[in-house]
C-alpha cells in the first residue's frame, strides 16, 4: 500500500499509440510514481476491445521501464488471480482509449468501476488517454456512437474533461453547449499532446509535450460561457539516437490514424 496523494494523469490524446507518439507524456506516468525505482504499472486496453497491436505497443514502450502488465478483460479464461488483486499491486494504472461508452459498460459488469475507485483512494496512479482520460470526471464528449455526444463518466473528479479539442475539431461545439446548457458541469478541453495532473480534485498542473498545444477552461456563469485558455508547461523531450519503431506499434498507429477506435 502507498502513502501517495490519489493522483490522475487525464490526456487530451496523445501518448505511445499516436502519431507521432508523445513520449514525455508516457515519462510522466512513471514519473508519478516518483517513490518507486521500479514501478509496476498496469495496461486497461479495454476501451479498444483489447487489440493485441495496442498492448505490444504498451509493451514495447515500457516494458525496459517498469514491471509493465496488462489486464485484457476480453481474455480472462483461464485466469485465477482476482481483479482487485491485480488492480491493487500496482503503482499506477494506463488506461488506453476508445470507445467511453464500451469500456464502463465493461467494467461494470467485471466490477473494475469501483475497484479502479479503491485504488484511487490508496494512491495508485490512475492515467489515461482520450476515453481512459474522460472517464474519470463526472462526464465528457464521445463519439462511441458516431456523432459526438455528451457521456456520463466515473464522477471520480468533479467536473468534465472533453479530448481531442484539435485533432477532432466537431467535439468542442458539442462540450461548449453542453456546458452551456448544463447537460455538462464546467470542466477543460484539451488539445492533443496536453494533459492534466490532480490531485484530488485539484488541477495541479497542466503539461504539454507538443509546443502549441493548449488547454481550455470552459464554465457557464450567468447562462453564458465564460473561456480561459491555459498555456501548459512543455515537457523536455529527451534527445538521443532514433528509435526503432516495431512493426506491431506501426500498424496500431496506422490504424488510429485510419479511424480506427
Amino acid at each position: 500500500m502507498t502513502d501517495r496523494e490519489p493522483t490522475i494523469f487525464a490526456m487530451g490524446g496523445g501518448g505511445f499509440t499516436s502519431t507521432p507518439g508523445d513520449p514525455a507524456l508516457d515519462a510522466l506516468v512513471l514519473e508519478l510514481c516518483r517513490d518507486t525505482p521500479e514501478p509496476r504499472v498496469l495496461f486497461l486496453p479495454t476501451a479498444s476491445g483489447d487489440p493485441r497491436e495496442q498492448i505490444a505497443a504498451f509493451h514495447a514502450t515500457f516494458g525496459d521501464r517498469c514491471r509493465a502488465t496488462h489486464l485484457s478483460l476480453f481474455r480472462l479464461h483461464g485466469s485465477k488471480r482476482p481483479l482487485r488483486d491485480v488492480v491493487l499491486s500496482q503503482d499506477a494504472v494506463y488506461v488506453g482509449g476508445g470507445s467511453m461508452r464500451n469500456m464502463l459498460a465493461i467494467w461494470r459488469a467485471h466490477g473494475l468501476d469501483g475497484i479502479l475507485h479503491e485504488a484511487w483512494e490508496r494512491g495508485i496512479v490512475l492515467a489515461g488517454l482520450s476515453a481512459g482520460a474522460m472517464c474519470w470526471f463526472e462526464g465528457g464528449v464521445t463519439m462511441s456512437g458516431g456523432p459526438p455526444e455528451p457521456y456520463e463518466g466515473l464522477g471520480f473528479l468533479s467536473g468534465s474533461l472533453s479530448v481531442h479539442a484539435d485533432g477532432e475539431p466537431a467535439r468542442l461545439p458539442v462540450y461548449l453547449e453542453s456546458v452551456k446548457s448544463g447537460r455538462l458541469p464546467g470542466g477543460w478541453a484539451c488539445d492533443d499532446g496536453v494533459g492534466l495532473v490532480l490531485k484530488g480534485d485539484t488541477v495541479e498542473r497542466i503539461v504539454s509535450a507538443r509546443p502549441g498545444s493548449t488547454a481550455l477552461r470552459v464554465d457557464a456563469v450567468g447562462g453564458e460561457l465564460v473561456r480561459r485558455r491555459h498555456q501548459p508547461e512543455l515537457l523536455g523531450v529527451p534527445v538521443g539516437p532514433e528509435r526503432v519503431v516495431p512493426d506491431d506499434i506501426r500498424e496500431f498507429r496506422a490504424m488510429r490514424h485510419r479511424g480506427g477506435r
